[in-house]
């Protein structure tokens, strides 16, 4: 597997900030830097089997630098489109793994739309969200949780395009835990999942205005909307403070640098235990984030401070 087994710890600062135990599954420790490896190496691995030789990808962030890793450890070329956002740190990150990166559109709307363009007989598309065979991968991380014998009664996790929402409740449902509440949270200016649950239907948000930009999809996938009408969930949305907050914060206690994405998550525990109020043991998912820097959050925090 390209994927390894991630620590599940019991974090006591959160625990004393929720007023109840706190699980986190490290995520961030993946090879790759997120979760995001899970899946996009079980589709990487199928299209392998498949005959597919070269990896096309859309990501100015975890899923394209997942796919980059996924392909060096395979030995199959990648390319990865990226809008002209993508941070330099991000397109180094995917270099190093020895992907090409192609620099497309304004949004990953339109860096999607070009990798489609590049995909061939042999190639595979790789998308980094709305993929039934990633969801699966996604999946894994609750059977190790499950496996472990931990107890929980609610998962807390960030939500962008909704390819953790959905591996989440696909690995809940395969282990019998398919009433355990999700509560989804997103950040003000990334909210498509939010907004889609007010209108009732999905929707396109004009804009991503938050400095998360890994949950910066316009619109949730039809998957994670369709779990959101199907099973138990809720949505919150956190302003981009509390999620560089959270990411300090979490630095200091834990020894681990995510980003703003991930922190989104966190919060809850940090600053919105009110939201955690009717759960006695609440698993989070550290998704993490290996574009980001130390030194990144705290320029986020000084502007953010500014504004404030």
């Amino acid at each position: 597997m390209l994927h390894i087994e991630t620590p599940l710890i019991e974090s006591r600062p959160m625990e004393l900030t929720a007023g109840r135990p706190v699980l986190l599954k490290m995520d961030a420790l993946q090879p790759s830097g997120s979760f995001k490896i899970r899946g996009v190496g079980a589709a990487c691995e199928y299209h392998v089997g498949n005959g597919k030789r070269r990896f096309v990808s859309s990501s100015g962030g975890n899923a394209g630098l997942a796919v980059a890793y996924a392909g060096r450890r395979l030995s199959v070329p990648v390319t990865v489109f990226v809008p002209e956002t993508t941070t330099e740190r991000a397109k180094f990150l995917i270099r190093q793994e020895g992907a090409e990166v192609v620099v497309h559109g304004a949004s990953w709307q339109e860096a999607n739309e070009r990798a489609l363009e590049a995909v061939d007989s042999e190639s595979a598309f790789i998308h980094p969200f709305d993929d039934p065979i990633m969801w699966t991968g996604h999946a894994t991380m609750i059977d190790e949780v499950v496996g472990a014998g931990a107890l929980f009664d609610a998962v807390v996790l960030s939500v962008g395009g909704g390819g953790l929402l959905s591996g989440v409740a696909e690995g809940l449902a395969r282990n019998g835990l398919q009433d355990v509440p999700i509560i989804a949270v997103e950040t003000d200016g990334a909210a498509s999942l939010s907004a889609a649950l007010k209108a009732g239907r999905l929707v396109e948000l004009p804009a991503i205005t938050s400095i998360a930009t890994s949950l910066g999809a316009r619109k949730v996938s039809e998957r994670a909307f369709q779990i959101s009408q199907t099973r138990p969930l809720e949505s919150v949305v956190v302003e981009d403070r509390f999620a560089v907050e959270a990411c300090l914060r979490f630095l200091d206690d834990h020894r681990v640098v995510v980003e703003p994405a991930c922190g989104a998550a966190l919060a809850l525990a940090y600053s919105h235990p009110d939201q955690l109020a009717r759960y006695e043991r609440v698993l989070i998912i550290v998704c993490g984030g290996a574009t980001t820097s130390v030194e990144k959050l705290m320029t986020y925090d000084a502007a953010l401070s500014r504004k404030s």
